[in-house]
Protein backbone atom coordinates (compact mmCIF):
# COMPACT_ATOMS: atom_id res chain seq x y z
CA UNK A 1 0.00 0.00 0.00
CA UNK A 2 3.03 2.26 0.67
CA UNK A 3 4.83 1.94 -2.40
CA UNK A 4 1.30 2.25 -4.18
CA UNK A 5 0.76 5.58 -2.61
CA UNK A 6 4.01 6.61 -3.41
CA UNK A 7 3.54 5.69 -7.46
CA UNK A 8 0.66 7.90 -6.95
CA UNK A 9 2.24 10.37 -5.48
CA UNK A 10 4.46 10.52 -8.00
CA UNK A 11 1.76 10.89 -10.67
CA UNK A 12 -0.15 13.60 -8.91
CA UNK A 13 3.13 15.51 -9.17
CA UNK A 14 4.20 14.70 -12.54
CA UNK A 15 0.69 15.86 -13.90
CA UNK A 16 1.15 18.78 -11.70
CA UNK A 17 4.35 19.64 -13.39
CA UNK A 18 2.92 19.27 -17.15
CA UNK A 19 0.01 21.69 -16.11
CA UNK A 20 2.37 24.09 -15.20
CA UNK A 21 4.09 24.13 -18.28
CA UNK A 22 3.26 26.87 -20.53
CA UNK A 23 3.40 26.92 -24.25
CA UNK A 24 4.19 30.99 -24.84
CA UNK A 25 3.56 32.73 -28.27
CA UNK A 26 5.71 35.12 -28.56
CA UNK A 27 5.85 37.84 -31.61
CA UNK A 28 9.65 38.96 -32.49
CA UNK A 29 11.38 40.78 -35.04
CA UNK A 30 12.76 38.63 -38.06
CA UNK A 31 16.32 39.63 -37.30
CA UNK A 32 15.89 37.69 -33.97
CA UNK A 33 15.54 34.16 -35.65
CA UNK A 34 18.46 32.74 -35.20
CA UNK A 35 19.34 34.14 -31.57
CA UNK A 36 16.20 33.05 -30.17
CA UNK A 37 16.10 29.58 -31.57
CA UNK A 38 19.07 29.30 -29.93
CA UNK A 39 17.84 30.46 -26.70
CA UNK A 40 14.71 28.82 -26.83
CA UNK A 41 16.49 25.18 -26.96
CA UNK A 42 18.47 26.23 -23.27
CA UNK A 43 14.98 28.19 -22.01
CA UNK A 44 13.00 25.37 -22.69
CA UNK A 45 15.36 22.64 -21.14
CA UNK A 46 15.23 24.41 -17.94
CA UNK A 47 12.43 25.99 -18.07
CA UNK A 48 9.80 23.26 -18.96
CA UNK A 49 7.82 25.75 -21.32
CA UNK A 50 7.34 25.61 -24.92
CA UNK A 51 8.04 28.70 -27.00
CA UNK A 52 5.95 29.45 -30.05
CA UNK A 53 7.14 31.71 -32.49
CA UNK A 54 6.17 34.23 -35.00
CA UNK A 55 8.52 36.10 -36.55
CA UNK A 56 7.90 38.88 -39.05
CA UNK A 57 8.16 42.84 -39.55
CA UNK A 58 7.47 44.55 -35.74
CA UNK A 59 5.10 46.83 -37.78
CA UNK A 60 3.41 43.47 -39.27
CA UNK A 61 3.27 41.70 -35.78
CA UNK A 62 2.34 44.80 -34.07
CA UNK A 63 -0.69 45.12 -36.41
CA UNK A 64 -1.57 41.88 -35.64
CA UNK A 65 -1.40 42.00 -31.78
CA UNK A 66 -3.91 45.04 -31.60
CA UNK A 67 -6.16 43.17 -34.00
CA UNK A 68 -6.30 40.25 -31.45
CA UNK A 69 -3.98 37.70 -32.32
CA UNK A 70 -2.90 35.73 -29.83
CA UNK A 71 0.67 36.36 -28.39
CA UNK A 72 2.08 36.39 -25.13
CA UNK A 73 5.54 38.34 -25.33
CA UNK A 74 6.20 41.12 -28.72
CA UNK A 75 10.04 41.65 -29.04
CA UNK A 76 9.90 44.66 -31.34
CA UNK A 77 12.87 45.74 -33.58
CA UNK A 78 11.94 49.37 -32.83
CA UNK A 79 10.22 51.63 -29.64
CA UNK A 80 7.81 53.40 -31.78
CA UNK A 81 5.81 50.08 -32.78
CA UNK A 82 6.11 49.14 -28.71
CA UNK A 83 5.41 52.75 -27.75
CA UNK A 84 2.04 52.44 -30.27
CA UNK A 85 0.74 49.21 -28.64
CA UNK A 86 1.43 50.88 -25.51
CA UNK A 87 -0.90 53.77 -25.99
CA UNK A 88 -3.22 51.83 -26.57
CA UNK A 89 -3.37 49.41 -23.80
CA UNK A 90 -2.07 46.72 -25.98
CA UNK A 91 0.95 45.57 -23.47
CA UNK A 92 1.83 45.47 -20.09
CA UNK A 93 4.16 48.79 -18.97
CA UNK A 94 5.49 47.57 -16.23
CA UNK A 95 6.81 44.39 -18.28
CA UNK A 96 8.59 46.55 -20.79
CA UNK A 97 12.37 46.82 -21.47
CA UNK A 98 14.69 47.26 -23.92
CA UNK A 99 17.73 45.41 -23.98
CA UNK A 100 19.52 45.13 -27.32
CA UNK A 101 20.85 46.98 -29.91
CA UNK A 102 22.43 46.37 -33.50
CA UNK A 103 23.99 48.56 -36.28
CA UNK A 104 23.36 49.01 -39.89
CA UNK A 105 25.50 47.65 -43.20
CA UNK A 106 25.68 47.09 -46.31
CA UNK A 107 25.91 44.19 -48.05
CA UNK A 108 26.74 42.38 -51.49
CA UNK A 109 26.68 39.00 -52.64
CA UNK A 110 29.68 36.91 -51.57
CA UNK A 111 30.79 36.57 -55.10
CA UNK A 112 30.65 40.47 -55.85
CA UNK A 113 33.11 42.59 -57.42
CA UNK A 114 31.31 45.80 -55.91
CA UNK A 115 33.19 48.38 -53.74
CA UNK A 116 31.26 50.05 -51.25
CA UNK A 117 33.34 52.78 -49.20
CA UNK A 118 30.25 54.89 -48.13
CA UNK A 119 26.67 55.59 -48.46
CA UNK A 120 26.93 58.01 -51.77
CA UNK A 121 28.72 55.09 -53.32
CA UNK A 122 24.94 53.61 -53.97
CA UNK A 123 24.00 56.51 -56.12
CA UNK A 124 26.95 55.22 -58.80
CA UNK A 125 25.22 54.29 -62.17
CA UNK A 126 27.09 50.59 -61.51
CA UNK A 127 24.35 49.69 -58.79
CA UNK A 128 20.71 49.34 -60.20
CA UNK A 129 18.79 47.79 -57.51
CA UNK A 130 19.01 47.97 -53.01
CA UNK A 131 16.86 45.68 -51.08
CA UNK A 132 15.68 47.54 -48.20
CA UNK A 133 13.05 46.59 -45.75
CA UNK A 134 9.80 48.25 -46.32
CA UNK A 135 11.35 52.11 -45.61
CA UNK A 136 7.48 53.04 -44.64
CA UNK A 137 6.61 51.01 -41.65
CA UNK A 138 9.55 47.91 -40.84
CA UNK A 139 12.16 49.28 -38.50
CA UNK A 140 15.00 47.87 -40.65
CA UNK A 141 13.97 49.78 -43.38
CA UNK A 142 13.31 53.34 -41.33
CA UNK A 143 16.72 53.03 -39.79
CA UNK A 144 18.14 52.80 -43.47
CA UNK A 145 16.35 55.21 -44.93
CA UNK A 146 17.02 57.68 -41.37
CA UNK A 147 20.74 56.95 -42.06
CA UNK A 148 20.74 57.48 -45.82
CA UNK A 149 18.69 61.05 -45.73
CA UNK A 150 20.75 62.14 -42.66
CA UNK A 151 23.67 61.44 -45.24
CA UNK A 152 22.13 63.10 -48.06
CA UNK A 153 21.74 59.69 -50.14
CA UNK A 154 18.53 58.89 -50.24
CA UNK A 155 16.76 61.03 -52.62
CA UNK A 156 19.60 59.98 -54.98
CA UNK A 157 18.63 56.28 -55.17
CA UNK A 158 15.18 56.14 -53.95
CA UNK A 159 14.35 54.92 -57.37
CA UNK A 160 16.80 52.35 -56.63
CA UNK A 161 15.14 50.80 -53.60
CA UNK A 162 13.55 47.13 -54.01
CA UNK A 163 11.37 47.09 -51.14
CA UNK A 164 10.91 43.56 -48.97
CA UNK A 165 8.32 42.85 -46.29
CA UNK A 166 11.17 42.78 -43.32
CA UNK A 167 14.92 42.35 -43.34
CA UNK A 168 15.31 38.54 -43.88
CA UNK A 169 13.21 39.09 -46.86
CA UNK A 170 16.03 42.09 -47.90
CA UNK A 171 19.02 39.54 -46.80
CA UNK A 172 17.73 36.56 -48.92
CA UNK A 173 17.35 38.77 -52.40
CA UNK A 174 21.07 39.34 -51.96
CA UNK A 175 21.59 36.10 -50.79
CA UNK A 176 20.03 34.70 -54.21
CA UNK A 177 21.93 37.83 -56.64
CA UNK A 178 18.66 38.63 -57.54
CA UNK A 179 19.97 42.48 -56.41
CA UNK A 180 23.03 43.41 -56.37
CA UNK A 181 23.12 45.11 -52.79
CA UNK A 182 21.21 45.45 -49.59
CA UNK A 183 20.94 47.43 -46.44
CA UNK A 184 20.09 45.16 -43.66
CA UNK A 185 21.17 44.57 -39.69
CA UNK A 186 25.08 43.44 -39.03
CA UNK A 187 23.82 40.44 -37.34
CA UNK A 188 22.15 39.51 -40.10
CA UNK A 189 24.83 39.85 -42.25
CA UNK A 190 27.48 38.08 -40.13
CA UNK A 191 25.44 35.01 -39.78
CA UNK A 192 25.12 34.58 -43.92
CA UNK A 193 27.73 32.94 -46.00
CA UNK A 194 26.01 33.75 -49.28
CA UNK A 195 27.10 38.15 -48.72
CA UNK A 196 29.55 39.74 -47.44
CA UNK A 197 29.66 43.08 -45.70
CA UNK A 198 30.71 46.22 -48.00
CA UNK A 199 30.21 48.93 -45.64
CA UNK A 200 29.20 49.50 -42.06
CA UNK A 201 27.60 52.01 -40.94
CA UNK A 202 29.60 53.49 -37.60
CA UNK A 203 27.63 53.08 -34.52
CA UNK A 204 28.50 56.63 -33.75
CA UNK A 205 26.95 57.76 -37.46
CA UNK A 206 23.79 55.66 -37.62
CA UNK A 207 20.40 55.61 -36.51
CA UNK A 208 19.74 54.35 -32.63
CA UNK A 209 18.27 51.08 -33.07
CA UNK A 210 16.66 49.28 -30.08
CA UNK A 211 14.63 46.17 -29.48
CA UNK A 212 12.57 46.30 -26.75
CA UNK A 213 10.74 43.42 -25.16
CA UNK A 214 6.84 43.38 -23.01
CA UNK A 215 4.16 40.92 -22.06
CA UNK A 216 0.99 41.50 -24.06
CA UNK A 217 -1.62 43.18 -22.02
CA UNK A 218 -4.30 39.62 -23.31
CA UNK A 219 -1.85 37.20 -22.04
CA UNK A 220 -3.34 34.71 -20.04
CA UNK A 221 0.16 33.36 -19.16
CA UNK A 222 1.73 36.24 -18.07
CA UNK A 223 3.88 34.80 -14.78
CA UNK A 224 5.50 32.44 -17.70
CA UNK A 225 5.87 35.55 -19.85
CA UNK A 226 7.53 37.53 -16.96
CA UNK A 227 10.02 34.54 -16.45
CA UNK A 228 11.17 34.29 -20.03
CA UNK A 229 11.43 37.82 -20.29
CA UNK A 230 13.68 37.59 -17.11
CA UNK A 231 15.47 34.81 -18.63
CA UNK A 232 16.49 37.18 -21.82
CA UNK A 233 18.22 39.37 -19.38
CA UNK A 234 20.11 36.25 -17.73
CA UNK A 235 24.01 36.30 -18.80
CA UNK A 236 22.89 32.58 -20.61
CA UNK A 237 20.70 34.45 -22.76
CA UNK A 238 23.14 37.46 -23.43
CA UNK A 239 25.86 35.43 -24.52
CA UNK A 240 23.85 34.06 -27.48
CA UNK A 241 22.52 37.80 -28.34
CA UNK A 242 26.49 38.61 -28.26
CA UNK A 243 27.40 35.78 -30.91
CA UNK A 244 25.04 36.68 -33.11
CA UNK A 245 26.09 40.06 -33.87
CA UNK A 246 23.39 41.84 -31.26
CA UNK A 247 24.47 45.06 -28.72
CA UNK A 248 23.46 44.63 -25.15
CA UNK A 249 22.09 47.29 -23.85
Amino acid sequence: MTRLRFLLLGAFALIASTSMAANLRVSAASSLTDALHDIARIYERDAHDTLLFDFGASSTLARQIAEGAPSDVFFSADELKMDQLQQRGYIVKASRRSILSNTLVIIVPSDSNLQIKSPADLADNAISNIAVAEPQSVPAGIYAKEYLRAHHVWDRIKDKIIPTENVRAALAAVESGNVQTGIVYRSDALNSRAVRIAFEVPASEGPKISYPVAIVGDSKQKASAQKFIDFLLSPPAQEVFRKYGFIIK
